[in-house]
């Protein structure tokens, strides 16, 4: 049997690498805490039942599969518009996210009104793509961390498309999640095993399914720079808030985890100026936001100097069961650790996710590429 890593939508079984690595915590209750630790952390695999060589001999259907991730999209950029909606309208102490709904509709309506939106538009519910965004990829590829840089984290979105190719033309590495981890984990791209001319299409979604390496939690990687997205940002405190799916937090808290990052890895985001606010309150942060050390807008470079606390792992009890539906990963890894320790971890309260759009397989469409 082949041995695969993040097969997802294939039949799988654990395989545990470190048996006896895992030491019961007191503090399972609010994280992982081998998340900080290379040493204590567990290994697995995730093996697939079906031959890779079927795999291999399928071409990728790029058009059904950037149809599905438009549909996936749309429907993710719904239910962010409905629990907008339902946040807003509750301004209670007792909802401790409707305050940043309030910043992201109105960094939304700005770019729309003033049209510093790029698209895709509108930019409501997006991580905004922005007038002058390779301006802002330019001044961060001038970064002393970037240019020594050599496994570089990206987000996906739009506005961060001249950040991945300037990561692959450089010849560094390019880490980037696979949309909203429902369809995987990460995927790592080498410049060095891309064929010729394929830089600008490995930078899009279609391009990281056909030419990237699906990686799993036990790939022992170092991530040197996180390129991270932001709908508003403080330019004083670091503070940062993203389009409200929390994905980036996840992603982060993962990396934690697998021990690729730790407190000293510095975070870049890119944004419009007219995405700086000064109205974050620092106080109301949740402990998984992650703040950014570093601000590249179109026309300027900002150091925030942050004293805001980073992340230091996967925050168990922020995630409500309904979230971790979505992610099998988590899910897997959750029961995993619970089996290990002999202790159960705590979840969120449960949540109402509207329903996303099904998964399916285009014509011709080989497995690999939605796994």
């Amino acid at each position: 049997m082949d041995s695969h890593v993040i097969r997802l939508s294939h039949p799988f079984t654990l395989k545990n690498a470190l048996c006896n690595s895992y030491t019961p915590s007191s503090q399972l209750h609010l994280l992982s805490s081998i998340s900080a630790s290379r040493n204590s952390r567990r290994f697995f695999k995730l093996e697939s039942s079906r031959s890779s060589k079927t795999q291999k001999d399928v071409a990728l259907d790029e058009a059904a599969f950037e149809a599905e991730m438009l549909s996936l999209d749309a429907h993710a950029r719904e239910a962010m518009a409905e629990s907008s909606r339902r946040e807003t309208e509750d301004r209670s102490e007792n909802d401790p996210k409707a305050w940043k709904w309030v910043i992201r509709k109105r960094i939304w309506d700005l770019m729309e009104a003033q049209n510093f939106a790029q698209n895709p538009r509108p930019v409501h519910h997006r991580i905004p793509n922005f007038v002058g965004a390779s301006a802002a990829a330019e001044k961060l590829r001038g970064l002393d961390v970037f240019r020594v840089a050599q496994c570089v984290k990206v987000n996906p979105d739009s506005p961060q498309k001249q950040v991945r190719f300037f990561t692959l033309s450089d010849g560094k590495k390019l880490l980037t999640p696979q949309p909203r981890l429902r369809t995987g984990f990460f995927s790592v791209l080498d410049f060095h095993m891309l064929p010729p001319g394929t830089i600008k299409e490995a930078c899009t979604s279609v391009g990281v399914a056909k030419y990237g390496k699906p990686i799993g939690l036990d790939e022992k990687l170092k991530v040197d720079l996180i390129v991270i997205g932001s709908v508003a940002v403080d330019p004083k405190t670091g503070a940062r808030l993203g389009k409200g799916e929390g994905f980036a937090e996840l992603e982060y808290g993962m990396l934690r985890y697998m021990g690729a990052i730790d407190d000293s890895t510095p975070v870049v985001t890119s944004v419009h100026d007219c995405q700086l606010v000064d109205d974050i309150p620092v106080e109301k942060l949740l402990i998984h936001d992650v703040p950014v050390d570093i601000i590249c807008t179109p026309t300027q470079v900002i150091y925030t100097q942050t004293s805001i606390p980073k992340p230091q792992g996967i925050y168990w009890d922020k995630l409500s069961p309904e979230k971790l539906g979505q992610i099998r990963i988590l899910r897997e890894l959750k029961k995993r650790i619970e089996r290990e320790s002999g202790e159960k971890l705590p979840t969120a309260p449960s949540e109402k996710l509207p329903p996303t759009a099904p998964r399916r397989l285009g014509k011709g469409e080989s497995q690999k590429h939605h796994s």
